[in-house]
């Protein structure tokens, strides 16, 4: 199959997933705001964190990554920067999603292909709860390429857990009373192992849109640039042809004159 044959059908693969990868992506960042305003004001009110010092991650451990990367080519650049990153980080465990992603690095708690996420995220769920439950990281951040709209992509590093404040201080206050019936611990380890587990799940999301969004770019720009060569190739062939009628016709010419002499 020809180069220009195998860019199209990706091209118009992308196409397709554009539309509904922005759609959910759009979706999921409105509900994530939702969901981090709800957990924000359980998880940092100050009578829970004052009466039970519940869930304080200690600081002496270093941080759990989550690195998001894809499965295929034709996106560019879209795993340089994630890479990078990869590379530098010696001391923090990670958890790789995405087969373009490097391996050859320390601390990989486990690997998986993108394709795979929804099937095996169970196993990142229960062991984020576990991590919770012995305080085995001071945060748990992802990284991934966040997509904003159709025109703006762009490297996120996005610490999960500790659950920071809203900024938005008049919005927030966090001294609300609350009634807990058993252990209060337990229910905001499990709380918060959820919230976790769907951030991740949105990020992912949004680096589904974001992978397609680029691979749509690159295949057109692929598309561009062949169609060009063609063009080119055209060009040098017509005159390739030119050359050779006109060679001809002066051969044909002098060969009249030469008989007529």
């Amino acid at each position: 199959m020809k180069v220009k044959s195998v860019v199209k059908i990706m091209n118009f693969h992308s196409l397709l997933r554009v539309n509904s990868a922005r759609k959910k992506a759009e979706k999921l960042n409105n509900y994530e705001k939702e969901l981090s305003s709800m957990i924000d004001s359980i998880v940092n009110n100050k009578n829970f964190i004052l009466d039970k010092k519940s869930l304080v991650p200690p600081k002496n451990k270093n941080s759990l990554i989550i690195y998001i990367g894809n499965d295929y080519g034709f996106c560019a650049n879209f795993n340089t920067s994630i890479n990078d990153l990869l590379k530098k980080d010696k001391d923090n465990d990670k958890i790789i999603i995405g087969k373009k992603l490097t391996n050859n690095t320390n601390k990989i708690i486990m690997s998986m292909d993108k394709d795979n996420f929804f099937k095996d995220s169970v196993s990142i769920n229960n062991y984020i709860l576990d991590s919770l439950i012995n305080f085995k990281y001071n945060s748990i951040k992802v990284v991934y390429n966040h997509y904003y709209n159709i025109n703006k992509l762009g490297l996120v590093e996005k610490i999960i857990f500790p659950i920071e404040p809203i900024k938005d201080k008049k919005k927030k206050k966090y001294n609300e009373d609350f009634v807990v019936e058993g252990d209060i611990n337990n229910i905001l380890i499990n709380l918060v192992s959820l919230y976790i587990g769907y951030e991740i799940q949105i990020a992912e999301s949004s680096s589904w849109a974001a992978e397609n969004v680029m691979r749509q770019l690159v295949t057109k720009e692929s598309l561009d640039k062949i169609e060009k060569i063609e063009e080119e190739k055209d060009i040098m062939v017509r005159k390739e042809k030119k050359s050779k009628a006109f060679k001809r016709i002066i051969e044909n010419s002098n060969h009249i004159s030469q008989r007529e002499d």
